[in-house]
């Protein structure tokens, strides 16, 4: 009977390095849940795989938009252990306003970059270096082979990269249709509040997509903000009170971080 060839280690080494850009690494069992699980049981695993990359739009160029998007991308951050790099292109970002999504600004180290190459060599550095619980950098254009390098070193590192894609001109926009190696790709709109039975301004409330899970599923859920608060929940959920903290999820506290600072009345104006 003749013996079946053994497989050679290059091909061995081959398929591994295969599976590494395809996001199957050795910590893609390591995930961050949202807390909320209309949104996690769409992501493989539960959550936000760490030790990958994953990009964040505003629906749409305006500062608005860009807010939503900065303001969710905080939110995930806020979530990690340790500090948080946040790198920059234009330095419109209102700290004191990351509090209002449980991201204290005593935990962020800005860096502002002046193109788009100088901030994604930033972000690649900084995932790689593997002590930032969170990357997260404004980029307006990123091709295949830079989203890949910016995978392999959020896998070295073990943090979670987030990358806010952020344009000047709408029609720049239909560059986030191109594909790139993210694990996945969010994409969040203002909706209006719901109306209150009071005079007053209402929770704030998005559209969020997800457009691109590596192994999971697409989806949409309307959300609500608690302005104020860190928390997130499906808008409008059937036996959900309006106010109170009992059926809300406090991304910040399922961390163990400590609760987001008082309202500062501001809001930030940058993705």
């Amino acid at each position: 009977m003749t013996a079946r060839p053994k497989t050679k280690p290059g091909l061995e080494t081959l398929r591994a390095a295969i599976g590494r850009l395809e996001g199957h690494g050795s910590r893609r069992h390591v995930t961050l849940p949202f807390g909320v699980p209309e949104i996690d049981q769409k992501l493989p695993g539960g959550g936000l795989a760490l030790g990958a990359l994953h990009e964040v739009a505003g629906g749409g160029h305006d500062a608005l938009n860009a807010s939503a998007a900065a303001h969710f991308a905080a939110g995930i951050a806020a979530r990690t252990k340790g500090q948080v790099l946040w790198i920059v292109m234009v330095a419109d970002l209102f700290a004191p306003a990351l509090q209002q999504a449980g991201l204290a600004a005593s935990r962020v180290l800005f860096v502002q970059a002046r193109t788009d190459r100088e901030a994604l060599a930033c972000f690649e550095e900084g995932l790689r270096h593997g002590g930032p619980g969170a990357v997260v950098a404004e980029v307006g254009r990123l091709g295949m082979t830079a989203s890949r390098r910016l995978q392999l070193a959020a896998e070295s590192g073990g943090g979670i990269g987030l990358l806010l894609r952020r344009w000047r001109r709408q029609a720049d926009m239909v560059d986030f249709a191109q594909p790139t190696a993210s694990t996945t790709r969010w994409r969040v709109s203002l909706l209006p509040s719901a109306p209150l039975p009071v005079p007053g301004v209402g929770h704030g409330r998005w559209r969020l997509e997800l457009l691109r899970a590596r192994s999971g599923e697409n989806a949409a859920f309307e959300v609500e903000v608690q302005n104020g608060r860190a928390e997130l929940r499906i808008a409008g959920a059937p036996g959900q009170p309006a106010t109170g903290t009992a059926d809300h999820v406090d991304l910040a506290a399922a961390m163990g971080h400590r609760p987001a600072a008082p309202r500062t009345g501001r809001r930030s104006t940058a993705a």
